[in-house]
């Protein structure tokens, strides 16, 4: 489905609360006003020179999760999704909010998100990413908007956007340049900076679209999860130009064999159309 035209063109007890400080990028923006989910699909790209362009004026809650968000290897960890084995300047596109299981008082969370990473010394990998999130240590495990990112390492929730299972959300994780990436919720029919980073990631970035599953492994037990559907999502070109839908023929990653139904611990991902249409959840 193309529902918009001119995507064509173009630890628990160590949980913090805090306001996080104004967005770089969103300095020169007014803050959003209140409103209810969209009824419309964008009408424009994402950015501040953007009609109705606001930034996130609701309290931002950073709360730490799981320890070494970086590298999760427990076996209760599943991605699903694929990545860029090229540089982009940015990615955006929808995705369904389920009703999936996460146990309240542990380290679970289901995330249906966008990122923008790069590994910049040793191993270490600097990111920014966007979407919604159900988890275990906040929240009582309903879906929130949320973002992280590595200048923080917690994440952030943006708990004035009221997301319920059955909404489709519109997100957007980009550069307008100097280093500093944005991420966008499309919000009350107009696009809201949800945060701006400087990261030591440059102009361009390799790009993940991914619906996380993680088990708590202390505690471990499967988690159910409704499938999840991924729609309309296009690349912003290194250097700017007109976004362009992910196909098959941008260079990508999935970490699995090729197919349009792919397994992974109990879940499935089926390719409707690589690799800007498609479904994740139980099998």
């Amino acid at each position: 489905m193309r529902v918009a035209r001119w995507f064509a063109l173009a630890g628990l007890g160590a949980a913090l609360t805090v306001a996080v400080p104004a967005a770089v990028a969103g300095r020169g923006l007014p803050a959003c006003s209140p409103g209810p989910q969209s009824s419309r699909p964008p009408t424009g790209p994402a950015g501040p020179g953007t009609p109705g362009a606001c930034r996130a004026a609701g309290p931002i809650l950073e709360k730490a999760g799981p320890p070494d968000r970086a590298k999760p290897a427990t076996s209760g960890y599943h991605h699903l999704g694929a990545g860029t084995s090229g540089e982009w300047g940015g990615v955006s596109g929808r995705y369904s909010v389920v009703d999936s299981t996460v146990r309240t008082g542990t380290y679970d969370f289901v995330a249906a998100r966008f990122m923008a990473k790069r590994e910049i010394e040793r191993g270490r990998i600097a990111w920014l990413e966007a979407g919604w999130a159900r988890t275990g240590w906040s929240g009582g495990g309903r879906p929130r908007v949320y973002t992280f990112n590595t200048n923080t390492n917690a994440w952030q929730f943006y708990d004035q956007y009221a997301v319920k299972t059955g909404d489709r959300v519109w997100l957007d994780v980009h550069t307008d340049g100097g280093g500093v990436w944005s991420a966008w919720l499309w919000w009350n029919n107009r696009w809201n900076l949800l945060t701006s980073q400087k990261l030591p990631v440059g102009e361009t970035a390799y790009i993940e679209q991914y619906v996380e599953v993680h088990g708590d492994p202390k505690k471990p037990a499967r988690l159910d999860l409704p499938r999840v559907t991924v729609d309309n999502v296009q690349l912003r070109p290194a250097g700017g130009g007109a976004s362009r839908f992910w196909r098959e023929d941008v260079p990508t990653v999935t970490g699995v064999e090729p197919g349009l139904r792919q397994v992974q611990g109990g879940f499935c991902l089926d390719w409707v159309t690589r690799y800007d249409t498609w479904a994740a959840g139980d099998c």
